[in-house]
């Protein structure tokens, strides 16, 4: 398990600070699972150990109002701590966020580590994780409440409407696959919304919508996104596509290993044959989201391709 290049979608602000600790971090579908609430609110007093945060309004989850205290995480899962200290809070007291809370037996409330679990709000618009908090999208509030939302609700057995979520989906993904330049940027991060909300709503009704984001060599975080998003569409051309990523020499290591887990929730015992042949010669060079070398996530494991590629092989 090693650590690779990282292009980020977007950062909102300057990365984290260094820390003597750092941690694994979990990708957004764990935030969410682990999560008791999903609400808005707004930060009136923070330091390093804590915050106390005002409910402005709750998406899902029992309904929480007044203030809470905000003093732990729910998903930390330390590589070192040189300190044997818990790591810092550090979001400031001005700060609007979208919080995943889970409550704690002492009646507070956690977020999953210290860069994750929380959205900032600023100017009508939201830094959102979809995928992990490496890759962040700027998307609307009203397409990451409706988004969120629905994706709170369904990792927690509830119902959600699905009509501003199919709008998205289905507005978004009608144009061509959009890159983050200065002309794309907007429609590129609500491509990108739309194809993490089908892979965490688990739909398969739009699949023929995915498959140019699939398909175009030239965006990885697209290409990142259909492979997610094709989980829940199991089918020939799906598999025989994902085969190809496999077998590009100028597809991304990381690409390669989100194509490997889709595969892998497929269970393609026909394909064993070609799975063992692309193992052979896969790559083995470190793999995951790399980036500034004091950033506290730096430990965030991801697999090689050939370790993917053997596990996947082993269980067919």
């Amino acid at each position: 398990m090693r650590l690779l290049v990282l292009l980020f979608l977007l950062f909102w602000a300057a990365g984290p600070l260094a820390h003597a600790s750092t941690w694994d971090e979990p990708w957004q579908e764990t935030v969410v699972k682990k999560a008791d609430h999903l609400v808005l609110a707004r930060v009136t007093a923070a330091d390093a150990k804590g915050m106390t945060a005002t409910i402005l309004r709750t998406l899902g989850g029992d309904t929480l109002t007044g203030t809470v205290r905000i003093n732990d995480f729910y998903a930390l899962r330390l590589c070192n701590d040189s300190l044997n200290t818990k790591p810092d809070f550090e979001l400031g007291k001005t700060d609007s966020c979208y919080f995943f809370l889970q409550k704690q037996p002492s009646g507070d409330y956690a977020i999953a580590t210290p860069t994750t679990g929380f959205a900032k709000v600023r100017a009508g618009q939201v830094a959102a994780t979809y995928r992990h908090s490496y890759h962040q999208a700027l998307v609307p509030l009203a397409v990451y409440e409706a988004t969120m939302t629905a994706i709170f609700r369904h990792y927690h057995g509830q119902e959600y409407d699905v009509t501003p979520v199919n709008t998205l989906i289905n507005t978004a993904l009608a144009l061509p696959p959009a890159h983050m330049d200065a002309t794309g940027r907007s429609t590129f991060f609500l491509q990108h919304a739309a194809l993490e909300t089908i892979y965490h709503l688990g739909l398969a009704n739009h699949y023929d919508a995915v498959l140019p984001f699939l398909r175009d060599t030239t965006n990885f975080h697209a290409q990142v996104s259909a492979a997610r998003a094709l989980t829940a569409t199991p089918t020939p051309e799906d598999k025989q596509l994902l085969i190809k990523i496999l077998a590009s020499k100028s597809t991304r290591d990381l690409a390669k290993v989100i194509a490997i887990r889709t595969l892998t929730t497929y269970r393609p015992a026909e394909l064993k044959p070609q799975l063992a042949a692309l193992a052979q010669t896969a790559s083995d060079e470190p793999n995951g989201f790399g980036g500034n070398i004091m950033d506290p996530r730096i430990c965030t494991q991801v697999p090689t391709v050939k370790e993917a590629l053997t596990v996947l092989v082993s269980g067919l």
